[in-house]
């Protein structure tokens, strides 16, 4: 992945200032375009987005965390659905990612047959080994493997009959050694330099499910990226007296796997980490927010309370244990304390190709991005 400036994407840091909302909503339109399909697996999604934010970093004066790159290389097995995503049932064509989606850990398959009815919600082409699940809503993931039958998910408002024919072309492709990398990135603390914040946020989404669907991942996570992202330009021009580091993780959608690697090959040492803010679903907030590991860490959780009191940022701080549902976990783990700080209230959209830019609403990004200001002063024994 060479480091490139996407043209017609880059924004320089001295356009906007670091708290505005017209940066974050810039930063989500640019990682939801079609230009980073979903920021996945196919159509080169991940590693577009992967120069672009390494591109950006450079252009805020953010220095690579190792000093030489801000990419750190890894690779894991993938299941992708790079080509054809055709179904028609009972004759009616389907539109993938609205009507129906693939399971993702589905093989692909070209077939006609019938189905036979196995209980309320699950239909059964045994011949082709195919099975059609009908669903409230469609929820995608991404999965390492590829089985030897193909799960199909179809909205129930999508028919107006029982399932009885179907017909169908999907195309999938396993890449057992799928090529990916973490961003990673500090500013320097201007005398305890050995001591470091760290921010993090996964870039990835789930990318594609076939050649004309992609899943845009607004909320899930361009909005965290956009936090981080203003917070590297922020601090790039106000360095505190600890280091701040910035990690872009790939990965998480397929089970935390790049905060799994950096954590197994750190590019500073993990005891060096006086505290770690994961920001994940960050575009909404109407309803205030909700800290992971809250219960595990009271005294700095006490903190993000009395400055959220002081502030009147959110109309509730929600208090939440230790949960292995983001990029936090894996340093949790290994001894590193470590919030994980989602929003709350606003739009439902969730894996889905729903998660636009568009209807995100942002309502709330001024104000968590100065929560984590005054957060972080105080982690440093800064007032």
């Amino acid at each position: 992945m060479k480091l490139k400036l996407i043209i017609p994407f880059l924004f320089l840091a001295n356009i906007v200032s670091a708290q505005d909302t017209v940066f974050a909503r810039k930063m989500v339109d640019t990682l939801t375009s079609p230009y980073f399909w979903g920021r996945g697996y196919t159509k080169d999604g991940v590693h577009k987005a992967a120069d672009f934010l390494a591109a950006q970093f450079k252009s805020y004066g953010v220095k690579p965390m190792d000093g030489k790159s801000y990419i750190q290389p890894f690779s894991y097995p993938v299941n992708t659905f790079p080509g054809k995503m055709e179904l028609a049932i009972n004759g009616v064509q389907l539109l993938p990612g609205k009507d129906f989606i693939v399971s993702p850990d589905s093989r692909g398959v070209t077939a006609t047959g019938q189905l036979i009815k196995k209980d309320s919600t699950h239909f059964i082409d045994q011949q082709n080994r195919i099975i059609v699940s009908l669903e409230n809503k469609l929820t995608w993931s991404a999965e390492g493997q590829a089985l030897d039958y193909t799960v199909i998910q179809v909205d129930k408002k999508a028919l107006k009959e029982v399932p009885v024919a179907i017909k169908v072309d999907i195309e999938n492709k396993l890449v057992p050694d799928f090529k990916t990398a973490n961003i990673c990135a500090i500013v320097k603390g201007t005398s305890k330099t050995d001591s470091v914040i760290v921010i993090t946020a996964h870039y990835d989404h789930l990318g594609g499910m076939g050649n004309k669907t992609y899943f845009p991942g607004a909320n899930d996570n361009a909005s965290g990226i956009s936090e981080l992202m203003g917070l590297a330009r922020y601090y790039a021009k106000h360095p505190l007296l600890y280091s701040v580091a910035f990690i872009c993780f790939s990965g998480e959608e397929a089970g935390l796997l790049g905060s799994k690697y950096f954590t197994q090959n750190p590019l500073i040492p993990l005891k060096n980490i006086r505290f770690l803010v994961n920001l994940d679903l960050n575009g909404t907030g109407i309803d205030g927010i909700t800290v992971v590991n809250a219960t595990v860490y009271p005294v700095e959780f006490a903190a993000i309370q009395q400055i959220n009191k002081e502030n009147n940022y959110f109309v509730k701080v929600a208090s939440r244990g230790k949960a292995a549902n983001s990029d936090h976990y894996l340093f949790t783990e290994q001894g590193v304390p470590a919030f994980f700080i989602y929003t709350l209230g606003g739009i439902k959209a969730y894996h889905d190709v729903f998660d636009i830019s568009k209807t995100l609403p942002l309502n709330k990004y001024v104000e968590l991005f100065n929560l984590i200001l005054k957060f972080n002063r105080s982690v440093a024994g800064a007032k």
